[in-house]
């Protein structure tokens, strides 16, 4: 009997779809591309991705074609809320971070969401922005385009638009500022609400723990230290993003520890000086590979 194999639908072009390669990698599968470079098999894994359209894989996933998928949070969420359902959210993968927001003119004086009353905005997202001004109590007009919605306001199509931005150039080069976030995005995977079989749920469970690893890893340091015993309260204030901070005696001393920690966020300079300052010692900052 040929062994079941999860299927994970990823982009097949785009901000996505290297990224989502890297992570697969990165979790220790070794992949195999197909000639059509449309598909790829995994050697050590019952796994295989197929390369699809951003806008094709929340279908494929929710139609049970698909068993994973891998996404912006922003197609997720038109997707919602336009009513559709049959899609959910496993985990946020941490990286295509971006935001949907509304943009105008730099000329446009904007004064809260009430300044949108009676304005043609182009998006690509009408069913998120159609939330986010009802939820605002906001009526205006939402022109639906496929692409290019920049340009909207420069060719009279529409007084602002609502579309994804990254670093603002866009924007910026087509004479607009961005003006409110409707969403904060970012890639996330996401399964379909049916049930799997049980010898693919066991795979995707499996994959999904080694991408919390990676993922909760990306920014992780492992940080190592001597410090005066009476300094542990102001020294656990300081670690960024660690939990309880683990403690070991010296040899041949009772006044002070040796302390390591796992930080979940960034270690600055700063940081470190400020634990010198509390009176660590022989403080190492080392990245950590894997995490789980």
């Amino acid at each position: 009997m040929t062994p079941k194999r999860l299927h994970i639908a990823i982009q097949k072009s785009g901000r996505l779809a290297e990224r989502s390669l890297e992570l697969i990698r990165a979790a220790g599968y070794r992949l195999n591309r197909s000639a059509s470079d449309l598909a790829y098999s995994v050697e050590n894994a019952p796994i295989d991705l197929w390369c699809l359209r951003d806008d094709d894989i929340p279908t494929f996933v929710a139609d049970g074609v698909a068993d994973l998928g891998v996404v912006g949070r922003n197609v997720l969420a038109e997707r919602t809320a336009g009513g559709s359902n049959g899609l959910r959210e496993v985990m946020p993968l941490g990286f295509g971070r971006c935001r949907l927001a509304i943009a105008a003119p730099q000329s446009f004086a904007y004064r809260g969401p009430g300044s949108l009353q009676g304005l043609r905005i182009a998006t690509t997202y009408p069913n998120l922005l159609q939330q986010y001004l009802s939820e605002a109590g906001v009526e205006a007009r939402v022109v639906t385009m496929r692409g290019a919605v920049e340009v909207a306001p420069r060719l009279t199509l529409a007084d602002a638009i609502c579309d994804l931005v990254s670093t603002g150039a866009t924007l910026e080069a087509n004479g607009l500022v961005a003006l409110a976030t409707v969403l904060e995005s970012e890639a996330v995977l996401v399964r379909s609400t049916r049930s799997l079989d049980p010898d693919i749920d066991a795979v995707a469970e499996s994959l999904t723990s080694r991408f919390r690893g990676v993922v909760a890893s990306q920014d992780a340091k492992y940080v190592m230290m001597n410090a005066p015993r009476s300094a542990l309260p102001r020294i656990t204030e300081i670690l960024p993003g660690a939990g309880a901070p683990t403690v070991m005696a010296l040899a041949g001393r009772d006044d002070a520890v040796a302390v390591h920690a796992v930080c979940q966020e960034s270690v600055f300079w700063e940081t470190l000086e400020a634990l010198k300052e509390a009176g660590a010692s022989a403080i190492l900052v080392l990245p950590i590979e894997k995490m789980m």
